[in-house]
């Protein structure tokens, strides 16, 4: 279908948006089709003097939203859903497009998106802070929710609607300003939907600054003073480094980052549908999300009917442009990407694992891999692939399997598939990671439990219903009188 919202005349083409559409101070960049290559149009590159100014902007702006009552703040974000899904068929195909998404996917993340909004909409509307005991009679003693100030958000490519969404429709709902930085490879899906829309939506100049680009516009963000916190999804080495600039400057800073996660299959489980979980775990989005199935931890007893049946599911899968009805594995976001894989799978099998299917690449396009006798030590077991790859390891008892499951430094995700549940519990219980699911796979994402890693995996904090305001808000005591006491000097 033919897009209004994202074609090459519109007013984002070339530009970034602080205050309107600005002219970018690093020039621009291609936005490409990545399944061919095609030019979608071209992102603007914001430079340091462009953060400095959105930042003062925003600081300036967030004053007065701070004052406009948290309901009417959450009645905008209704709005902005409602928009999301009037548009929804063509901001999933300009997913398809940027990120390589196919269409269940793209259709999957605005979905999922509207109703991100829609739960940080509802912030508005709960209590913004308690009525607290006090020890002396005649104080008034209140805790209450503040904005933080300036929240700068800054995002990856993979699933760039969503990610964007989960941290910016509740640092606005709890009164602050964003400067939100999309990453170059997908900076409409990421960052021109919410310009247009929440402009659309009613969100008042100065609150919402879309600043795409790579590394320097990134550091300038984090370490401008005007910019109170940062909210960062993506790779633990760049995680790293912002943790280490934004606690440097007594800053606020939300790391959700990479995974390696283990996805263990007990010898008592259902071969079928373990596998079909897996496959899915492993080869959705091309592998290319945090919470991928990393390793296939199998008990040795029904390791060689799981692994046929693996096998089965990886070349039954279509590889081809999203845009093509029927594929369901889409290409590699780049070359650096696509060469990274394929490395990480020929140095497993140099030192002993086997390829049983896949484990090549035609352009951006990757097989999707199955490889087993892979043991620790290997890279396919300690590295992040991101990639349609899974690593088979197995092993004889409970306690290898936790001791395997916890060999990592990641702490993302883990799943546990068994059919007698109190056993995957108790399995469960002695792994490490923020997130742990038994009998299911590992890409699971709602709004409603907390999403957040340990160790490699981010810094505890986590996104939901439960936490985001929090989050996004700092809590400041108050107490009143009506007169002031006497006190003993």
């Amino acid at each position: 279908m033919s897009t209004t919202l994202f074609a090459p005349s519109g007013a984002w083409n070339g530009k970034i948006y602080s205050n309107g559409w600005k002219e970018p101070g690093l020039g621009t960049e291609p936005v490409t089709e990545k399944a061919t290559g095609a030019v979608l149009g071209h992102t603007g590159l914001a430079s340091a003097d462009d953060v400095a100014a959105a930042a003062a902007a925003a600081r300036e702006a967030q004053i007065a939203w701070a004052q406009v009552p948290a309901p009417r703040r959450g009645d905008i974000l209704r709005k902005f859903s409602e928009l999301l899904l009037e548009h929804a068929d063509e901001i999933a195909e300009q997913l398809m497009r940027e990120t390589g998404s196919i269409r269940f996917k793209g259709e999957w993340e605005v979905r999922m998106t509207a109703r991100e909004i829609l739960e940080a909409a509802a912030l508005g509307s709960r209590p913004q802070g308690i009525l607290a005991a006090s020890a002396e009679p005649g104080r008034h003693s209140v805790a209450r929710r503040i904005p933080v100030g300036v929240v700068g958000v800054i995002m990856p490519w993979n699933s760039p609607l969503l990610l964007a969404a989960r941290a910016v429709g509740p640092a606005l709902v709890m009164g602050n300003a964003v400067l939100l930085k999309p990453d170059v490879q997908s900076p409409v899906s990421g960052g021109v939907v919410f310009a247009q829309l929440l402009e659309e939506a009613g969100l008042p100049s100065g609150l919402l600054h879309v600043l795409p680009g790579a590394i320097e516009t990134g550091r300038a963000l984090v370490k401008d003073p005007a910019v109170d916190m940062v909210s960062f999804t993506g790779s633990t080495r760049a995680g790293r480094e912002i943790g280490s600039v934004a606690g440097g400057l007594l800053k606020r800073v939300s790391l959700e980052l990479g995974g390696n996660n283990p996805y263990v299959v007990l010898d008592d489980a259902d071969v079928e549908a373990a596998t079909s979980a897996g496959a899915w775990g492993s080869f959705f989005h091309q592998g290319q999300i945090c919470l991928t199935a990393g390793r296939h931890l199998v008990h040795e007893r029904i390791a060689d009917a799981y692994t046929e049946a693996l096998v089965r599911k990886a070349k039954a899968l279509v590889i081809g442009d999203p845009m093509t009805e029927g594929v369901t594995v889409g290409p590699i976001v780049n070359e650096r990407q696509a060469a990274r894989v394929e490395q990480i799978v020929g140095d497993t099998v140099s030192q002993g694992a086997r390829v049983l299917v896949g484990g090549s690449r035609d352009g951006l396009f990757f097989e999707p891999t199955v490889l087993t006798d892979v043991a620790p030590g290997m890279p396919a077991f300690d590295e992040e692939i991101f990639g349609p790859v899974a690593p088979i390891t197995t092993f004889s008892t409970d306690d290898e399997a936790i001791a395997l499951a916890n060999r990592t430094g990641y702490g993302l995700v883990a799943a546990v598939v068994s059919a007698d549940q109190a056993r995957a519990q108790r399995i469960a219980d002695k792994l490490h990671p923020g997130i742990v699911h038994i009998n299911d796979q590992t890409v699971l994402h709602e709004v409603y439990g907390p999403i957040g890693g340990t160790g490699a995996s981010g810094n505890g904090f986590n996104h939901s219903t439960h936490t985001n305001a929090d989050q996004f808000s700092e809590w400041q005591w108050v107490t009143s009188r009506a007169e002031i006491p006497e006190y003993p000097f």
